[in-house]
């Protein structure tokens, strides 16, 4: 089988693995971005009882390997009663993961508004969670726009992992059809080149936010 004729065979198989991962990267991020707000906030609140917890989260987090929490997630849940489908537990340990990440992201750009901009919401007669919410949160999510795109190209490729719990995205995809035609490397470096053209994608997307939010931030 020559290299057209594989790639005849494979195509269709690994376009398929594509969507499931793109699904599953945006999926993933989706519900990092939610809880990343949630543990930023938590951290940033002057109260212990909300900054230990959240410190601890983002500490295990950051301090454990991503394919370690997706084995607890499928396999070690389950002993406890609490058991999901693969593809639910996947989106759920990358989620959990990306949250801690996105959270420094946007925690560090909490802490890089000026103090000037909460005085002035103070003076307008704004509580903390309102001055919050409405003056220092919509120019720290611009802030944190670099990171938190480099957080979603991460995941682009952290899926990869989730084929060890049987979650069909493009590397198992891959898999699957070297299985059946015994040729590796040309397969593994098509699955490659698509997980650099995705990150590529990706990376423009992200190169025209920084233009827009930086433009914005001079207006």
């Amino acid at each position: 089988m020559n290299f057209f004729e594989l790639m005849e065979v494979a195509a269709p198989i690994l376009l398929k693995g594509t969507g499931y991962t793109l699904i599953f990267a945006f999926a993933a991020m989706l519900g990092g971005l939610l809880i990343g707000f949630l543990i930023a906030v938590a951290r940033v609140v002057p109260s212990r009882w909300s900054q230990w917890p959240a410190t601890f989260y983002v500490s295990a987090m950051r301090g454990t390997p991503l394919l370690v929490q997706v084995f607890i997630v499928y396999y070690g849940l389950p002993s406890i009663g609490i058991s999901f489908d693969p593809l639910t537990a996947g989106i759920l340990a990358l989620s959990l993961n990306a949250g801690a990440y996105i959270s420094e992201s946007l925690r560090g750009a909490i802490l890089g508004i000026g103090r000037g901009q909460w005085s002035a919401g103070y003076s307008l007669g704004l509580s903390y969670g309102q001055n919050l919410y409405y003056v220092v949160m919509p120019q720290a999510l611009r802030l944190a726009v670099p990171s938190m795109s480099n957080t979603l190209i991460s995941l682009i490729k952290d899926t990869s992992l989730v084929s060890v719990i049987t979650v069909t995205e493009l590397l198992l995809a891959t898999k699957d059809v070297i299985a059946t035609t015994f040729q590796p490397l040309p397969l593994y470096l098509a699955a490659a080149a698509i997980y650099w053209v995705l990150c590529l994608g990706l990376e423009r997307v992200q190169s025209r936010l920084e233009k827009y939010f930086g433009r914005s931030q001079l207006v």
